[in-house]
């Protein structure tokens, strides 16, 4: 018995090592990737014009009161809910119902990933980027390539 023990012993110890540093590699990784960008997104530096009414996206998964409603903001204070909705780390897509014959898509990426309200993002450094189209009775009015930058509420 003590020479089967001798020679189990030392693949057995590896194996253990091996199994426990795997699972903190693992848990380290769903840690550091959950993703959470809700907030608002607002356009990083000068606003095209076909694009003055705008105010920003907002997004609210969670449906929290300290943060406004999800969809397309306009300036006027009008909201634009979103009709379809995709949000992953590598992508994120939207089309909004229609309001006053007006509505929009976004089609791009985030440029980080993380929690972004725990994160201490600075409101001069985009972190998304992609497409926005405006369309008027069903019909591309616009479209601009644009950078957005987070605020997460107050």
């Amino acid at each position: 018995m003590t020479n089967n023990w001798r020679k189990i012993r030392g693949p057995l110890v590896a194996l253990v090592f091996l199994v426990a540093c795997t699972s903190v590699i693992i848990l380290g990784q769903v840690r550091k990737s959950r993703f959470d960008p809700d907030g608002s997104f607002w356009i990083h530096g000068d606003t095209p014009t076909s694009f003055s009414e705008f105010g920003g996206i907002n997004l609210n998964a969670k449906k929290s009161r300290r943060l406004p409603k999800a969809g397309l903001e306009l300036k006027n204070g009008k909201l634009l809910r979103f009709k379809v909705l995709s949000v992953k780390p590598e992508s994120f897509t939207f089309t909004t119902v229609v309001v006053s014959k007006i509505s929009y898509s976004f089609s791009g990426r985030f440029l980080k990933g993380g929690v972004y309200s725990a994160g201490d993002l600075d409101t001069e450094v985009p972190v998304l980027e992609g497409v926005l189209t405006k369309y008027k009775a069903g019909r591309k009015v616009a479209e601009a390539k644009l950078s957005f930058v987070y605020f997460g509420g107050t």
